[in-house]
């Protein structure tokens, strides 16, 4: 776990321009997407609302000096499958846009309430749940996760739930290695250390390198639930970059 020493003005001003620069960038491009996301074909309308989300990335390198080395990319393949990852800030729901693309994310429908990120968040398929109901939220990822699964989308899920400060790790809950087994798909784990340089519940960003690393496929057939999860918890807790 990175500890950090209070923020330089250098560091306080970069991330406050960048926090300005794609917010106004997100408003700005959210207004297209509802214009234009709803008349693209599925794969034209993640390209095109994710043109901000890179964007982001290629800010948050040239103004915060963030860089990225991704590790097990190769593993990534166009089949149907269920990403389970683990969870430190905002960063990640970002970057995994891009490099898994097009996709379906679990998230809290309240999420889809926020003006202009939430209205082009909508057009991307997200699986919706109710977080404070966990029988019913249970059953929004089976369901809306295998008719994503059977139209190409790859599933990616935090199985912890919320964001856990670096080097530590939350519970996880069952139910995107339930969705994969039901649905006979893969389930890829998926480890980084983003937190050490887009801490949660602050505004600064700190220069450094987020390593993100990518488990090989974990099959599914014949396992319960409980055993997918504790493998691809086993994988991120034993290859954590930190």
């Amino acid at each position: 776990m990175t500890q950090h020493a209070p923020p330089s003005l250098s560091i306080k001003v970069r991330s406050a321009l960048f926090f300005v620069l794609y917010n106004l960038a997100g408003i700005f491009h959210s207004f297209l997407c509802v214009l234009v996301g709803p008349f693209l074909p599925l794969r034209a309308r993640h390209r095109f609302i994710n043109l901000w989300t890179r964007f982001a990335m290629w800010l948050d390198h040239r103004l915060n000096r963030i860089t990225v080395n991704v590790e097990g990319r190769e593993y990534l393949t166009d089949a149907p499958y269920v990403i389970l990852a683990n969870h430190q800030s905002s960063w990640e729901t970002f970057y995994l846009q891009v490099l898994i693309s097009p996709q379906a994310t679990v998230l809290k429908r309240e999420l889809l309430w926020i003006p202009f990120f939430g209205w082009g968040l909508a057009l991307l398929n997200p699986i919706r749940i109710n977080r404070s109901d966990g029988k019913a939220a249970l059953k929004s990822v089976l369901s809306q996760g295998k008719q994503r699964l059977k139209r190409g989308l790859r599933v990616v899920i935090f199985p912890e739930g919320s964001r856990q400060a670096p080097g530590t790790h939350g519970k996880f809950n069952h139910g995107g290695s339930m969705l994969a087994t039901q649905a006979g798909v893969p389930v890829i784990a998926l480890t980084h250390n983003s937190g050490d340089c887009w801490p949660r519940k602050t505004w600064v960003r700190y220069p450094g390198t987020i390593t993100l690393r990518i488990s090989p496929p974990i099959d599914t057939h014949n396992k319960k639930a409980k055993q997918v999860s504790a493998e691809a918890q086993q994988w991120i807790m034993e290859h954590y970059p930190g």
